[in-house]
């Protein structure tokens, strides 16, 4: 089956890059890609600290001759090809930070990266597909760097790190990457991006016009109640039973205050912490969660709810709350003109019944915030083994993420079928 599909991918390949005469190119950049991904995915780093990951990325530009930026928003590496001939500046974006997971799946390259990660022990892994996205663009960047004769204008490749969130008292990701300049000298006109799918078919691709992922918050509660002895909790105030009450009452805000039938709210508790012994009632809790939105005025009615709920409820049980909601990231919004523009190259890369439009999802992505500066489209990559059912895939973010290699391919020749069907506009 594989092979099958390799062969057929490569057909595909030969006749939409035909017209740019790359074809044999983008085919033979393969093995390489899949080295790379694989290098990756077996020393994975965390938001801010890609060290090694854009020592790699940056020694590679550099061999294509490329001009080459790091240090940018910390670990972030970028690089300018320009073309043989004038015209605008597309931008290609790859994230390139790990997640504190730790791995399970029985690959050859498995990860057994271990750190601390907010004071807790654990193993560092590419579980959200980050490895594949950095060797997708570095395959895209070495095949243009050998066709620069094709290009009209310039590519501005974006090695992005920290998209799964800056350490706590940290700036970083996209954000700060836009901050720094990231999207001028050359001013960049649109940009695209993609994310690897573990829950979708091989070799196909997602998109949507307009909202196609979540804004995302994080918020952080602390309870205080007062401590005492397990066997006498009439002597104290548990702040872990009022813990219990807070995530129960967050749930009705979604469940009986969000109009759904309009949009999606996902609110969820990812940690709670409190005590240290099962007969001491502890003096404070502490939680994290995430607050997923597809309407702003949704966003803020919950927000304002949120803020007004958690220390009345604590009120009501004698102890204190607060709680704390960051700005997190916008929707990530695809440009209508845009999608509609280039829908035809993303249909040209896959052929036309691999490339599917979905509803929006409450993942985040913060690639939204180069789409608040200029035109964006992002789309999903499929990387779900077709012998596999979609219920069976493993989710991102957990430690049996897997990806099909033989599905970057495509990710290559869709960058390129976009960005230069863009530029030769």
């Amino acid at each position: 089956m594989k092979k099958l599909i390799l062969i057929t991918v490569m057909l595909m390949t030969s006749l939409a890059m035909a017209q740019y005469g790359m074809d044999k190119d983008i085919a033979e950049i393969e093995p390489k890609v899949i080295d790379w991904r694989r290098h990756f995915h077996q020393n994975p780093e965390l938001s801010n600290r890609e060290f090694k990951t854009a020592d790699k990325i940056a020694a590679h530009l550099k061999s294509l001759g490329m001009e080459v930026q790091t240090g940018i928003a910390h670990t972030g590496v970028v690089g300018i090809l320009k073309g043989d001939n004038p015209g605008k500046v597309v931008g290609l974006r790859a994230d390139i930070d790990g997640l504190p997971v730790t791995e399970r799946t029985d690959v050859p390259f498995k990860s057994t990266v271990k750190t601390t990660f907010r004071g807790v022990e654990t193993g560092v892994m590419h579980a959200c597909g980050h490895d594949t996205h950095i060797a997708i663009l570095m395959g895209v960047a070495e095949v243009l760097s050998n066709n620069k004769d094709k290009i009209n204008g310039s590519i501005k490749f974006i090695f992005q790190p920290a998209e799964e969130g800056a350490p706590p008292g940290e700036e970083g990701g996209a954000e700060l990457m836009v901050k720094e300049g990231v999207l001028d000298n050359p001013k960049v006109d649109a940009i695209f991006g993609l994310h690897i799918g573990a829950g979708q078919n091989v070799n196909t691709i997602a998109y949507r016009p307009g909202g196609i992922m979540a804004a995302t918050q994080s918020f952080e509660i602390h309870v205080k109640g007062k401590q005492s002895h397990g066997s006498t909790p009439w002597t104290g105030i548990d702040p872990i039973m009022i813990s219990a009450k807070i995530i129960d009452g967050l749930q009705t805000l979604v469940s009986r205050e969000m109009q759904l039938t309009e949009e999606a709210v996902v609110l969820t508790i990812g940690k709670i912490s409190s005590g240290i012994r099962q007969n001491i009632i502890p003096e404070e809790a502490h939680m994290l969660g995430t607050l997923r939105t597809l309407d702003y005025k949704m966003q803020k009615q919950i927000n304002e709810r949120m803020k007004e709920m958690v220390p009345a409820i604590a009120k009501a049980y004698r102890a204190e709350a607060t709680i704390e909601i960051d700005k997190g990231y916008p929707i990530t919004y695809n440009d209508p003109e845009l999608t509609k523009m280039m829908l035809p190259s993303l249909q040209s890369a896959a052929g036309n019944e691999k490339v599917i439009e979905i509803k929006a999802i409450t993942g985040a992505e913060d690639f939204s915030f180069f789409q608040e500066k200029i035109p964006g489209l992002y789309f999903f990559l499929g990387g779900k083994p077709v012998d596999i059912a979609e219920r069976d895939a493993a989710p991102h973010h957990t430690p049996d993420f897997y990806i099909d290699e033989s599905g970057m391919l495509l990710g290559v020749k869709s960058f390129i079928q976009l960005s230069l069907d863009y530029l030769n506009r």
